[in-house]
């Protein structure tokens, strides 16, 4: 998802790149949430990350707990942000209640794409 909104909010600003320690497929009630708000994700795939990679960044966004425990040292020079957004993946219940789960963490994350944005555009991420 926040692949999705960095691409739809920071053209020419933010080359995004979604990646983790595992390569899984993007779940289908993240392109039903994302859709909800004009964004296709449907054609984006996970990536896993390696070492190269992460030192071509110049911010790199970890996005729920297990991935701020898991993710590697970051390299000198790149920014590290820690956006602790609840996973939906795994949410118990009704199925408006986990669609309800995939439409917080998209809100959230959103609004913290948005807020990224504006401090690249400002040049405040160091």
């Amino acid at each position: 998802m926040a692949e999705g909104f960095a691409r739809a909010m920071g053209p020419g600003l933010i080359a995004p790149y979604s990646a983790g320690l595992i390569a899984a497929g993007v779940h289908h009630r993240a392109i039903a949430v994302m859709k909800e708000v004009g964004i296709d994700i449907s054609g984006q795939r996970s990536k896993e990350f390696d070492k190269d990679m992460l030192s071509s960044m110049d911010v790199i966004v970890t996005l729920c707990e297990n991935a701020e425990a898991s993710c590697p040292a970051t390299p000198s020079g790149v920014t590290r942000l820690h956006w602790p957004v609840k996973d939906p993946v795994g949410t118990e219940g009704t199925e408006e209640e986990i669609m309800s789960e995939f439409r917080r963490a998209r809100d959230e994350i959103g609004e913290r794409v948005k807020g990224l944005i504006h401090l690249l555009r400002a040049g405040e991420t160091r």
